[in-house]
């Protein structure tokens, strides 16, 4: 037989031995059949967390723990899920009582509010009416500057008030309207406050057209009719009897970590719960507890892609202050003078490659702006310059295109602002592969995580893992998970179980649920 003859021989009894036995995927734990695979790994480093995070498949988030007996400012970081963390969250109150939502850098998230004062340096005040008139004064700016209509109904009150202290947490809820990043947040509310900060000059609130012409008001008139507004409620004193903020204005950088609903700081007893006065009510999805819809809500990146209404905030001289709809945008790209500031993401690799992509028949776009969606993990590029669109093969006449880059899956594709093209997405191309953050995890040799002891802690005797160069996160050696055949046998027995489990209808399955949760 010749040479080639061995080698197809080789190949062909292979492939017979491939069809005999199978590979098998390791089984992941899931919370329900319905629900993605468990994911629930802990880091020494928040840089860690947050590239794993930005690596995984699930639709995961970091977290902040911090324990008891560790050292002052002391954190490790959680990588999981929404439906995960509430999962352990509700029922491991130990281990998981100091909690924080690690806000991470460039990622589209609500409007928030950090509030506090000392009580016994701030016997007059009334922390409710004070919370009360914030409110009706945040909501009458948003009016005013972007056309958004609120009120108390939308922002979640949230209290871990203790008889020295009076703190709240206020998270906007707003139908279909997010800001940019919560540097852009911090900016807004620097803006609003102005009146009572001290004039600025070079702060303005920056948007893009909605429709050509169409503007919201001017900074200047803004802060006129702000003048006329007492804002003096918000000054209060703090232990020492010095002059300060009722609004803390340190929580707007990046990567922040905000304490969670239920959770409480390390040494302290005042987890946040609801306020007596909170008149938000949580849009309850069926099947989902209350309590459950309430944490949802009061998590500042749980913000999704479709149908959002982006705001920002820009400290520069431009004096409009537009909006601009993801997915419903009218109208050609600003001014180049307003391009400052919006141009690199933190995915400079990304933004260098979507570069490459708008470019056809001598034309070059640039990237207008950018938006990153952490839910989803979408990085959304608005194009300038460039009106390819594959839906009608050609240039469009006057409106522009969005690169919608899926970190998650590590695709792209190309949708439209024009409102033929409305609900038009293109197919999806595969990213290059060294700018795969998947990819590029796989050549960290840094990477390492803690494990918890059996009470759900985390257990310091243990050093963490290292994993080794060119090794997936979720591989484990052979023998932890036993011979092939076990594998097949499990398998066997796993999708035996997912047949006939087929025959248990919904409803039946989540009124078990709603029953176990009730005891």
């Amino acid at each position: 037989m010749s040479k080639w003859g061995q080698r197809l021989k080789k190949v062909e009894q292979l492939a017979e031995a491939f069809q005999n036995n199978p590979m098998v995927t390791r089984y992941k734990p899931r919370l329900l059949p319905c629900q993605p695979s468990s994911v629930w790994k802990i880091f020494p480093r928040q840089n860690l967390a947050i590239s794993f995070a930005q690596s995984c498949k699930e639709p995961v988030h970091v977290f902040a723990l911090e324990k008891e007996k560790a050292l002052p400012g002391q954190r490790l970081f959680l990588v999981t899920s929404y439906s995960e963390l509430w999962h352990y969250y509700r029922i491991n109150t130990h281990s998981l009582m100091h909690c924080y939502e690690v806000i991470t850098e460039g990622a589209v998230c609500k409007l928030y509010f950090d509030l506090e004062f000392h009580k016994p340096s701030n016997r007059q005040a009334d922390g409710k009416k004070m919370v009360s008139l914030l409110i009706q004064y945040v909501c009458k700016n948003l009016k005013d500057i972007y056309g958004i209509e609120c009120s108390e109904k939308n922002v979640l009150n949230l209290d871990s008030s203790t008889d020295d202290k009076f703190s709240r947490h206020l998270i906007f809820n707003l139908h279909n309207a997010a800001f940019k990043d919560n540097t852009h947040v911090g900016a807004f509310i620097h803006n609003i406050l102005q009146p009572l900060l001290g004039a600025t000059s070079g702060r303005s609130c920056l948007e893009g057209p909605i429709e050509p012409g169409t503007h919201a008001a001017s900074t200047t008139q803004s802060t006129e009719k702000q003048e006329g507004i007492d804002l003096r409620f918000l000054r209060v004193k703090d232990k020492n009897d010095r002059h300060s903020l009722f609004v803390d204005l340190g929580v707007y950088t990046k990567n922040r970590n905000f304490r969670l609903f239920k959770s409480s700081k390390v040494g302290k007893n005042a987890a946040f719960t609801l306020a007596d006065d909170n008149k938000f009510i949580a849009n309850s999805k069926k099947g989902v507890p209350v309590e459950e819809s309430v944490f949802l809500a009061s998590l500042v990146c749980n913000v999704s892609f479709t149908g959002q209404k982006i705001l920002t905030c820009h400290a520069t001289e431009a004096n409009d202050l537009r909006t601009t709809t993801v997915q419903s945008w009218q109208g050609s790209a600003p001014d180049e003078g307003l391009l400052s500031g919006c141009l690199t993401s933190p995915y400079q690799e990304v933004d260098n490659f979507v570069l490459t992509v708008v470019g056809k028949d001598g034309i070059q776009g640039s990237i207008r702006r950018w938006n990153y969606f952490a839910t989803e993990q979408l990085l959304v590029y608005d194009i300038a310059k460039y009106r390819w669109c594959d839906n009608v093969g050609r240039f469009h006449k006057s409106n522009n295109i969005m690169i919608v880059v899926d970190l998650k899956e590590d695709v792209w594709y190309q949708k439209c602002h024009d409102p033929e093209c409305k609900n038009y997405r293109s197919s999806s191309y595969p990213l290059p592969q060294e700018i795969c953050i998947s990819y590029v995890m796989m050549l960290d040799d840094e990477n390492q995580s803690y494990t918890m002891d059996e009470a759900d802690n985390i257990d310091p005797t243990q050093p963490p893992k290292q994993v080794s160069q060119g090794m997936e996160w979720d591989q484990e050696s052979a023998d932890v998970w036993g011979r092939d055949d076990d594998d097949r046998q499990f398998s066997d027995c796993l999708d035996d179980f997912e047949l006939n489990s087929s025959e248990i209808s919904d409803d039946l399955l989540l009124s078990c649920m709603d029953d176990f949760d009730s005891q």
